[in-house]
């Protein structure tokens, strides 16, 4: 495997794909959300995948702070990625979906609610029949955390929210921000990402 160069959009990057993929972008990392407008369409998949873009998924709730964070809200959050993934993605089996933790979570708090919505997102996920296509868990967030919920199985993909942090294994590792040109003229504001070399980081096409 290469390192390859990603970005990270909260809007839909249908119409700037191919201006992307000229820029040197291998895969866009994109919401899974119930906000209207910030989710991956399968419409934006498909011009994604054929620009030769490579697409990433994440559970993101703006604004998350540590009382969001319970089994409940796990399993709540798990079946609706799940439902996005397998129902309007049709996300290939054996890809991942990244559950984002927004905060900088102590011991304690990693140990307690974080765990606990893990807990749920992996019951939400397991929930699936055999004849469904499965889905791999993975943490996006500090080092701390990252390196908890893969240590118990909670999570078999993980990606570093903070470049400044020191965490060997991570599959995805945010990078700072840029302004990217794309058709017209314009410029388009996204955070850079990119893969570990040596391992999977759960990236699919449709």
């Amino acid at each position: 495997m290469t390192v390859l160069t990603g970005v990270k959009a909260p809007f839909e990057l249908t119409q700037y794909a191919i201006a992307i993929k000229q820029q040197g972008i291998d895969f866009a990392i994109r919401h899974y959300t119930h906000q209207a407008g910030k989710s991956l369409s399968l419409a934006e998949a498909r011009a994604l995948t054929d620009a030769g873009i490579q697409i990433g998924v994440v559970w993101e709730t703006p604004d998350a702070h540590l009382s969001y964070f319970s089994r409940a809200q796990g399993c709540a959050d798990g079946a609706a990625a799940y439902l996005m993934a397998q129902s309007v993605i049709t996300q290939p089996s054996g890809s991942a979906v990244y559950f984002a933790v927004d905060f900088d979570p102590d011991t304690a708090e990693i140990t307690g609610p974080v765990t606990r919505y893990f807990e749920g997102v992996n019951q939400a996920f397991h929930a699936a029949s055999p004849a469904e296509r499965h889905y791999q868990v993975g943490v996006y967030g500090s080092a701390a955390c990252c390196a908890a919920m893969m240590a118990g199985g909670l999570a078999t993909v993980s990606w570093l929210a903070d470049e400044a942090e020191e965490y060997a294994g991570y599959s995805l590792k945010q990078l700072g921000g840029a302004m990217l040109p794309v058709d017209d003229g314009q410029r388009i504001s996204v955070g850079m990402a990119c893969n570990h070399a040596e391992r999977p980081a759960g990236l699919f096409r449709v």
